[in-house]
Formats: structure tokens, C-alpha cells, sequence
């Protein structure tokens, strides 16, 4: 009687989950969607990205990262770092001001939202009097200048963003030293940038939309030089040495100005139109940098011949007689130079180019003849074409861990070896526990090999299997070889191509085993290609087979795309997995499932028509199995096809509702040697299993369902098939009309491998009642323990399974979990998901949990993700649910579509289509960004603007040793003009009394 009695709450066990299962968030991999803003602090050395949904993240070194969110979700259209300090300002869609800061908490540091403003005008102005368009924070880290679309220019006070009416640069101010014809004819108009003079803080540079430039004196408030435009102005910057600056404009110029000593009237030094003479683009941002040599580089956005090159994203650089644009495939949001910012250099030295783009991180180095770009430890363009799949490895062995590094180092030969460029902050999260590898397969037939171990998602390796077959682009064309009169010198850079040759090529499924180095990679065409790793270039034929899943049955014709055309003779292929063999599966379906066992030599694949297994030793096909039910005419049209009409999908919705209104009693069984009739034991027991408070009644599909021969999983397992007494190779199928098939498989012994052949024969076919589809299938040993992978056993890293008790197969569909006895295949344990809500399983994977409390202990449990996008954690063998967390929003089909488990409860979905967010259901293993960003010296000689009282008490608060007394001290002098007695080593509280007297005295 205990199976009827509802479980108590256990405390031991509720600890234990507590040691086991923890959910994070942990970090977003990739590259951030719609990033609309950029950032750099030469004096922490990180980089920050803003995009449209609100979202700030900062990078440094490798590991280093921050994230911050604005509440208001509004577009960030501008981001400004603070002068030596550890804090930015964000600029929203919305007018708002966003201070933030990176401060240290539990040994880490944090980026916080510190304050939020709006600038407002008086009552009855216009919006766009106080419509920010220009940000300039001043090196004296006190204020921030605000231009705006009425030309005015506000000040407001750091931190506080108190605004400084007194100090506000109004345009008719400005105006007042425009001639009177230039000023009749134009207006100022926005302020389009500012710029504070270098080794002058106490003038800024102000430009105007119209073209009027003016060098303001912050003392006397005045203007003090003139510069007469006469195209609309884009951007401002300033040599160096502050003798000279450059403006850029509308119309595909860039003027350099000289700033003398007098008042003259200042002339042009030059005026250059780079691709003229006829009509360009906007040069939308320029910087020109000095060096050793003498000559500049002058590197500048845009600029391009309107009618040849309109559409294209460029950034040219020019240094002497070398000149280059670069060609960008998608839009350039900004770019920064990152050169010497130290105050004593004479020369700016610039050493590499950042660039972002819409859709990936470009790095230039300019320091390396040809200026080849930089390989990125991060911020990984995913989406450089579509990802249509995603398999996870855990624990690669060291030696193929090696191998593939070694395959990759081959392929990024034309890459800069330079040293990441931006490396602030210092990562302190531990070491990774471990080598894990994220596959991702991608609409172009390319497969990515990812280092996932740590928080930096960094390219290993890419995989093509283009060269198997013949397409309209031919692979070793070269995008990037350019003519020697070539005008203008284009070269493309970056990785982001979304536009494929030929959808057939994208790859559907991915198996690699990591214990032998063979990989298996599916299509959309129905083509598998096994492969296997190769330290060298080869050229070999590879070997063809077809599979016909029809068996030519009759009535059936294929009305979706053609299979590939392969090529003939030897194909060539680079170091790495190189084909082998390629299964050709007809008709040409996408390949929905597909499993590899490499102790056995065998690979099985599964499309919509049926499955098949295929001798990848013996290159054999060793049978087909045709799953296609007479109604699936729905799988003989194809993805790429017409889509099904309006008239049959409301036929089949108003079957559905029909049959939903029929008892269960009249429901259809199926055929099968072992059917699920234990109604009586469904009602009777419980199996110390407590029920949801409501479940509804699964209702049993019919047959007629579309695409029922849909093989949705395969699973091989060396179980009890026949009888108790003889275990054997086997290979199982689930379908989506919830029939499973098992296989017996006789695999000759390795001696006599190559001389007899792989035999196969059906038997048990299992079809569950309510016909849901099958997600997984599992068979559990004499311990209750998943079997082990194919050759783990045999390299030591699992124990042998338990091949004296009885094994159970546990069966997963969208509504239950089952479990049978083998091998009777009689059921013995449900557990029924669908609940009020409509729950359905969509990924299921068994994960190793480990106790984060203590090392001896670890348990196997299913990690399951439904259509609702919650993730169950569920006990094995008893199947109870230990716990559920909201992982995914619902609505987010793509992501729970995406989801990919790992072996010890990590997990994977992607948030867009270029970023993964990483998860974790372990409390014991956590990958996540943990660093610290120190607050370097700052050795600026720029003069520090006199303090209010309010600032001089709160920076007399921040005094903490007798040194930075002393250098607050020296800059309080140059304030007040007063002089303190030195040293100033003696007592720290009575030097802070005599600076609180001369402060006062002031």
C-alpha cells in the first residue's frame, strides 16, 4: 500500500538538491544583436558596446566583461568614457544621460548605474532646444559639455549632473565673431561636435552642422578663432599637439586647419577630396595620427564615389603611398584608433585599427605590413552565416583537443599574430575544470568548432563540406585579390557572409565522437558525410552510397528540391576532418536525426520518409527502414517546396477537435508486437509518484497525422533484446507518430571485421497510444545508470555497464515519460508532463549533477526543456521531479528550438541570432565572468579646474594615505595659489586640518 501514499517532505533530500541544483545565467556568447554605439578608454584600456535594446557591455582581456541593462530599453546612441576614471556615460534614444561606474564587490568588480538625467529646457521651448547631440566629458573628470540641435552647449557637474546655468556657451555668444554676410547666409544649426584641445584643456573646439568651427576659451569665455567652412560638417579632430585639426564633411572631404598664436583669420592648410573628383559620400569620422617616420596615417569613414560605390561600408587608411579601404559586408557603426595615450609621447604611433560593424568586431593591425586583421578571443561573429544546429562535447581528450588546434592555427595563417589589442582589467575566475567543444552547423555547409571551456566562446576551427560537391561558387575563388590599378584599392574584411550559394549545402545534424576522432555531419539535401581527422592535406575520392528510405514503394514521388551533385575523381581537403564517405539518402530530405557509434563503425541517419544504418568500415549500406505513412504525402514535398494549402491545415485542425471530443475508450491502437494496453495498471498505481494538483487527459493522435514517419530520434545500446540471457548490439528509432523500432545487430568481432558483413533484423516496435512523438530514447543498465558512450569504457573514464540485473528503456514523447523492462518491453513506470498548460518536452538529454558541498557524491538525472521554455530537472530511475526553473520566454520559439544540454548541466540557447546565452542547473559547475578592473595612475599634467567646497570635501573624504594627500595638495595649490608647507609625509589628520583651513581661507 506505501505506492499510494503521497510522499512526504524529505529534508535530507531537499539539501541535497540544494547541493546539486543551482540556475544561472552566466554570460552571452557572441556578438551583441543591433549594437548601436561604441566606446574606448585608452586608460582602463576596455571597450564598451551599446545597442538598441539598452544593453552596455564592456570588454578588456580575454575573461574580462561587464554587462549592464538600461531599464528604459532605448537605444544607446552614444558612449563616453570619463577621463581617468573607472566610469562612462551612456546617451539614450530618449535625451537621457546615463552615469556608470565599475566598483569593486566580493573581491569583483561590478558595473553599476550610478545616476540618470535629462536635460530640460525653460517651459515652452522646443524639444529640440535641449536635444543632446554632442557629448564632450572635460579632462578635469567635473563636467560634461552637451551640444545640442539649437547650438547651444549646456554644463553640467559630475557626478551630480547638476546643470551650471552660468557656464552655458549659447550660440548668439558664438555668433557674435561670425562676419555678418557668412552669418545672414547660415545659421549655426546643431552642434555636431566638440572636442577639447590637447595640452590646452581650457579650450574646446566646437563644430557646427553648417560648418562654422570656433575654439572657445573656457577663462574668458569667448571665442578666439574662427574657421569659415564651407561644406556641412561631420566631424572634428585634433593633432596632437593641438597646432592643427581636421574636419571632415558632407560631401566626401576632410579639410586640415592650422590654429596660430594671433587672431588671424586662419586659412585652409589643405583641402583633399580622396576619391574625387566626382560627387562621394560623407566622410562621417576621420583621425589623423602622427609617427617617427613623418608621415601620418590618416584614417577616415566613408568617403566613397556615390554611383560606383554607394552601397559599400568602408574605412580607408593612408600612409604615404599606401592606401587601402576597407570593405566591410555590413554597416560600420564606429571605429577607434588605438595608439600611445601617454601624455609624455611625442608621436601617436597608432597600433590597430577597432572597428564595429553591424554584424561582427573587426581589429586591423597597423603595425604588420599589408595591415592584416586580428584574430578575436571574443565577441565571435556566430551568425557569419545562419546557424541551423548546435552540438555540444564535453571533456575532450588533450590529443584531439591538440589536433584540432593545429588544424585551425593552419586556416588563420593570414591573420595578425599581435597580442589583443584591448587587455584592461585582470580576469580572476578559476581555470575551466575542463576542454569543451560547441559545434555549430551553418546554412553555407560549414561546421564551426568553438572553445566553450571558460567565458570567451573563441573560433578553434571551421569545417567546410562545400568542396564535396559541385556549386555555382567555385572554393578557392579569393574575395580579397585586388588588381594593381584597382581605384578605389578595396578589400574585404571580416567573416560575415549571410548569403549561401545553395540552401541544400546547410548542415541539419552533427555527431562527433570524441574518444575516436570521427565525425558525422547531415544536411538539408538528405546527405551524411562521415569523416575523420587528418593531421595533413590529402586528396582522395570519396566514396558514394545511396539510400532509398522509399524502397520503391509505389504511389510515392518526391516533389521537393534535387540532391547535390557531387564531384568526380580526388578532391582535395585541408588538415583537419576530411570525408570519407558520403550516404546519399533518397528522396533527398532533410536529415532529422542521426547517430554514431564508433566502436562499431556504424552510422545511422533518419529523415521524414524512414531511417537507415550504413557499415562506414565496409562502406555498406547495411538496411532502410520506411516509416512513411500513406497520408504523409506532406513529407514528399520537401522544406524548400510550396508550403502546405490553407484548405488541408484547417481539415486536419478541425480533425484534431473532432477526435479530442471522442472517449479514450474508441481510440485506435496500433499495430506493433507490444502495445500499451496496461490501462489497468496506468489507474491503479502510483509508483510513489506525487500527480500535479490538475493534469488533463492526453488525447491519442491519429495516424493520419501528418508526418508521422518523422524520425525524431536513434540510439544505439548494447542491451537485452532477445532474451535475459544474451545482450547484443542494438539500434533504436523514434518517430513522430510515436512508434519506436528496435534493431538487433550482429557486428562480426574486430578480427573479422572487414570479411563478413553487419547483419540487422527487426525486433520490437513499439507504438504508444496517444502517439505522440518520440524525443528520446535511453536504456538504463542493472544499476539503473544511462549506458556509457561508445568507447568510454575502454578509456577508462566510465565504469563497465552492469550487464547482470535487468535493463529498462525509457521512452520520452512530447506528453510522458515511460519506462519498460527489457527485454519484455513491459511497461513499468510513467510519468505524465502535460499538464493544464500544455506542456510538451522539446530537448531532453541526461546530465551528471555533482555536489558542490562534497566530491564523492553525483547522480545521473534528466534535464528536460518544454515548449513553454521552462526547464525540469526529473530523477533517474524513478522519474520525480526534483525542480523547475523559467529558463526561456515562451514566445521565444527560436530559443527553445536552439537549446543544446551538456553533459554536467550547463547549457546553451540562442538569445538572438548572433548571441548564445550560457546557463547552468549545477551548483558545482559554473562558467562566468569574475574580474577586477584596477584603477591605474593617473599621470595626466592637464590642468584641474578649480573645485566647489562641496568637491573639495568630498575629495578630502577620499584621502586615504599620506601620498595621495600629497597629491592633492600639489593640485590644490595650482587652485588657490597658496603654497603648503612640505613634506608632507608627517600626520595624515594635520595635514588634512591645514588644507581644510586654506580651502576655507579661499
Amino acid at each position: 500500500m506505501r505506492r499510494f501514499l503521497r510522499p512526504g517532505h524529505d529534508p535530507v533530500r531537499e539539501r541535497l538538491k540544494r547541493d546539486l541544483f543551482q540556475f544561472n545565467k552566466t554570460v552571452e556568447h557572441g556578438f551583441p544583436h543591433q549594437p548601436s554605439a561604441l566606446g574606448y578608454s585608452p586608460f582602463l584600456r576596455l571597450m564598451a558596446i551599446g545597442t538598441r535594446s539598452g544593453a552596455i557591455k564592456l570588454y578588456g582581456a580575454p575573461g574580462v566583461e561587464f554587462m549592464g541593462l538600461h531599464e528604459e530599453n532605448n537605444t544607446v546612441m552614444q558612449i563616453h568614457f570619463i577621463p581617468d576614471q573607472c566610469q562612462l556615460v551612456t546617451l539614450l534614444d530618449d535625451n537621457s544621460l546615463h552615469l556608470w561606474s565599475l566598483k569593486q564587490h566580493g573581491g569583483a568588480s561590478e558595473l553599476r548605474e550610478e545616476h540618470r538625467f535629462t536635460l530640460k529646457g525653460p517651459p515652452g521651448s522646443s524639444p529640440s532646444a535641449t536635444q543632446i547631440t554632442a557629448v564632450l566629458p572635460h579632462s578635469s573628470r567635473e563636467v560634461l559639455y552637451l551640444g545640442t540641435e539649437s547650438g547651444n552647449i549646456f554644463v553640467v557637474e559630475l557626478p551630480s549632473f547638476r546643470v551650471l546655468e552660468d557656464r552655458t556657451i549659447t550660440s548668439e555668444a558664438v555668433l557674435q565673431r561670425v562676419p555678418e554676410d557668412y552669418c545672414n547666409r547660415r545659421s549655426c544649426e546643431l552642434v555636431e561636435a566638440l572636442r577639447e584641445r590637447p595640452k590646452n584643456p581650457d579650450q574646446i573646439l566646437i563644430g557646427y552642422s553648417r560648418g562654422l568651427i570656433f575654439l572657445w576659451d573656457l577663462q574668458s569665455n569667448k571665442v578666439t578663432h574662427l574657421f569659415l567652412g564651407t561644406q556641412q560638417l561631420e566631424n572634428l579632430y585634433w593633432q596632437r599637439d593641438g597646432s592643427k585639426f581636421v574636419s571632415c564633411h558632407y560631401d566626401g572631404s576632410y579639410t586640415q586647419w592650422p590654429v596660430s598664436s594671433d587672431n588671424r583669420q586662419p586659412e585652409p592648410l589643405e583641402h583633399l577630396v580622396p576619391y574625387g573628383p566626382f560627387p562621394c559620400k560623407a566622410i562621417s569620422k576621420i583621425y589623423w595620427q602622427t609617427t617617427k617616420n613623418g608621415l601620418p596615417y590618416i584614417i577616415f569613414q566613408g568617403g566613397m564615389p556615390r554611383a560606383s560605390y554607394g552601397d559599400r561600408h568602408s574605412i580607408s587608411v593612408v600612409h604615404g603611398s599606401q592606401q587601402t579601404a576597407f570593405d566591410f559586408t555590413s554597416r560600420v557603426i564606429d571605429f577607434f584608433i588605438i595608439f600611445s595615450s601617454e601624455p609624455t609621447a611625442e608621436f601617436d604611433d597608432p597600433s590597430a585599427m577597432v572597428v564595429l560593424a553591424e554584424e561582427e568586431l573587426v581589429v586591423i593591425d597597423l603595425k604588420t605590413a599589408g595591415w592584416p586583421a586580428v584574430h578575436p578571443p571574443y565577441l565571435a561573429s556566430l551568425h557569419c552565416s545562419a546557424i541551423t544546429c548546435s552540438h555540444h562535447v564535453s571533456n575532450i581528450p588533450l590529443k584531439l583537443w591538440e589536433r584540432i588546434i593545429s588544424a585551425g592555427s593552419k586556416q588563420n595563417i593570414h591573420y595578425s599574430n599581435m597580442p589583443w589589442p584591448i587587455d584592461g582589467g585582470t580576469s580572476i575566475a578559476p581555470d575551466p575544470p575542463q576542454r569543451d567543444l560547441l559545434l555549430t552547423g551553418h546554412e553555407d555547409g560549414t561546421v564551426r568548432f568553438w572553445d566553450a571551456s571558460g567565458v570567451c566562446l573563441h573560433l578553434l576551427y571551421k569545417l567546410s563540406t562545400v568542396r564535396v560537391f559541385l556549386t555555382d561558387a567555385d572554393p578557392n575563388d579569393n574575395m580579397n585579390t585586388l588588381g594593381e590599378d584597382e581605384w578605389p584599392p578595396l578589400r574585404k574584411v571580416g567573416t560575415f557572409d549571410p548569403y549561401s550559394d545553395d540552401p541544400r549545402l546547410g548542415i541539419q545534424k552533427i555527431y562527433l565522437c570524441k574518444y575516436s576522432g570521427y565525425l558525422a555531419v547531415a544536411g538539408t539535401a538528405g546527405q551524411v558525410l562521415v569523416m575523420e581527422l587528418n593531421d595533413e592535406d590529402a586528396e582522395h575520392v570519396v566514396d558514394h552510397a545511396e539510400a532509398d528510405l522509399l524502397q520503391d514503394q509505389e504511389g510515392y514521388r518526391w516533389k521537393g528540391h534535387e540532391k547535390l551533385k557531387t564531384r568526380d575523381g580526388p578532391v582535395r581537403f585541408e588538415a583537419g576532418f576530411q570525408p570519407f564517405v558520403l550516404v546519399q539518402c533518397q528522396p533527398p530530405a532533410v536529415v532529422t536525426s542521426l547517430a554514431l557509434h564508433s566502436e562499431w563503425k556504424l552510422v545511422a541517419f533518419g529523415t521524414s520518409h524512414g531511417f537507415g544504418l550504413f557499415d562506414h568500415q565496409q562502406k555498406r549500406l547495411v538496411f532502410v527502414k520506411c516509416t512513411l505513412h500513406p497520408s504523409d504525402q506532406l513529407a514528399l514535398e520537401g522544406p524548400l517546396s510550396r508550403v502546405k494549402s490553407l484548405k488541408k491545415s484547417l481539415r486536419q485542425s478541425f480533425r484534431r477537435i473532432r477526435r479530442s471530443r471522442v472517449s479514450s475508450r474508441k481510440r485506435r491502437g496500433g499495430s506493433g508486437n507490444v502495445q500499451e494496453a496496461n490501462a489497468k495498471f496506468d489507474q491503479d498505481t502510483l509508483q510513489e509518484m506525487e500527480l500535479a494538483p490538475v493534469q488533463r487527459k492526453i488525447e491519442a493522435r491519429s495516424a493520419e497525422d501528418s508526418f508521422t514517419g518523422f524520425v525524431r530520434t536513434l540510439y544505439f545500446a548494447d542491451t537485452f533484446l532477445r532474451d535475459s540471457s544474451r545482450h547484443c548490439p542494438s539500434l533504436w528509432a523514434g518517430t513522430n507518430g510515436g512508434t519506436v523500432y528496435a534493431f538487433c545487430l550482429r557486428v562480426p568481432p574486430a578480427e573479422r571485421r572487414m570479411d563478413e558483413p553487419v547483419r540487422a533484423e527487426q525486433a520490437k516496435e513499439i507504438q504508444l497510444m496517444h502517439r505522440a512523438p518520440v524525443v528520446g530514447i535511453l536504456v538504463l543498465d542493472g544499476r539503473s545508470t544511462p549506458l556509457p558512450e561508445p568507447l568510454e569504457v575502454a578509456h577508462d573514464l566510465s565504469k563497465s555497464p552492469d550487464m547482470q540485473g535487468s535493463h529498462q528503456l525509457l521512452v520520452v514523447s512530447e506528453e510522458q515519460f515511460k519506462v519498460f523492462t527489457l527485454p519484455k518491453v513491459s511497461s513499468k513506470l510513467k510519468l505524465k508532463l502535460t499538464a493544464l498548460e500544455g506542456c510538451r518536452v522539446r530537448k531532453v538529454t541526461v546530465a551528471n549533477f555533482s555536489s558542490c558541498k562534497t566530491d564523492d557524491y553525483s547522480e545521473n538525472d534528466l534535464a528536460v526543456l518544454t515548449n513553454l521554455g521552462d526547464i525540469q530537472i526529473i530523477s533517474l530511475p524513478f522519474l520525480k521531479l526534483q525542480i523547475r526553473y523559467p529558463c526561456i520566454r515562451k514566445e521565444d520559439v527560436s530559443g527553445i528550438a536552439s537549446c543544446v544540454f551538456t553533459k554536467y548541466g550547463q547549457g546553451f540557447y540562442l538569445i538572438s541570432p548572433s548571441e548564445f546565452e550560457r546557463f547552468s542547473l549545477s551548483a558545482k559547475w559554473l562558467v562566468e565572468p569574475r574580474c577586477i578592473v584596477d584603477m591605474p595612475e593617473v599621470t595626466s599634467n592637464n590642468h584641474v579646474h578649480t573645485k566647489s567646497g562641496m568637491e573639495n570635501a568630498r575629495a578630502l573624504e577620499l584621502l586615504v594615505d599620506a601620498k595621495s594627500i600629497h597629491e592633492f595638495s600639489v593640485s590644490l595649490c595650482l587652485q588657490v595659489g597658496d603654497c603648503l608647507p612640505l613634506p608632507f609625509l608627517g600626520d595624515q589628520e594635520e595635514v588634512r586640518v591645514a588644507v581644510e583651513k586654506m580651502v576655507s581661507k579661499k
